[in-house]
């Protein structure tokens, strides 16, 4: 495996564990660590897609003599980085909802369990 690759590998890697810690676990808590792991992962995979070894900020000067061509083939996307913050600010406000509800079915159930929380329903 080349060293280029490996950051992909690890990005999925990222992403199998926190899907495996959302459908396995029964814990509330675990369940919301495993979301969180999943959104850092997608995001980590954005950031790897808008890399280029080399590349320079997308920003231009008034007084460049650079072709716009020349520029765009020298500089690094900026739609994941865009995509990233959009991501990081939404997942900020899913995992406040996620442990809000988590602490509402803590105070009516007292447990943070899944299987017991099926079994006390009501």
């Amino acid at each position: 495996m080349t060293l280029g690759v490996l950051p992909y590998v690890l990005a999925l890697v990222l992403t199998f564990i926190g899907l495996y810690v959302v459908v396995a676990k029964k814990n509330i808590i675990k369940i919301i660590l495993g979301v969180i792991m999943l959104e850092h992962a997608v995001n980590l995979f954005l950031l790897l897609l808008g890399y280029r070894s080399g590349g320079t900020a997308p920003i231009r000067s008034p007084g460049d003599t650079v072709s716009a061509e020349a520029f765009a083939a020298g500089s690094v996307d900026p739609l994941p980085q865009a995509l990233i913050l959009t991501s990081i600010v939404i997942g900020l406000g899913c995992l406040a909802l996620m442990v809000s509800l988590a602490l509402r079915l803590h105070e009516k159930f007292g447990t943070f369990d899944m299987t017991r929380i099926r079994e006390l329903r009501g």
